[in-house]
């Protein structure tokens, strides 16, 4: 058995890491699964998800500070729309997550939470979510 369900992330800056985690868990709830998998995408091709530290502040901002210097804004790229920073920031970070689910819950580290992270915004971004019983 597997439930897919969808929710909006609404991003205010450029560049920005929300926290997903605890809509993801909502979901899974919703759900009923116990015990099984389950998988966050970004549909997006300048956004992206992944699973950092929750406990400081510093992390996040740190992570920003260090993508938006490997990839500047501005680096003579070709691509029209102007965004090109973001396109690679996306495939870096990457579309998809998975997760283990035990117990009703995501299974966590310590300190981990799920991050959707915008590259391109402020925007309106949708967050699939699907989970898989077993």
């Amino acid at each position: 058995m597997s439930k897919v369900k969808q929710f909006s992330v609404q991003t205010g800056s450029t560049v920005q890491f929300i926290r997903i985690d605890h809509k993801v868990n909502e979901i899974i709830k919703e759900s009923g699964v116990q015990n099984g998998i389950c998988v966050i995408f970004v549909p997006h091709t300048t956004a992206g998800v992944t699973i950092n530290e929750n406990a400081d502040p510093d992390v996040v901002r740190d992570m920003i500070m260090e993508m938006n210097k490997i990839v500047p804004f501005n680096d003579g790229y070709h691509h029209g729309e102007g965004n090109s920073a973001a396109h690679i920031k996306s495939s870096l970070v990457g579309p998809s997550i998975s997760v283990v689910i035990e117990e009703g819950r995501i299974l966590f580290g310590t300190w981990q939470s799920i991050y959707f992270c915008e590259f391109d915004g402020p925007r309106s971004r949708r967050v699939v979510v699907k989970v898989i019983e077993g």
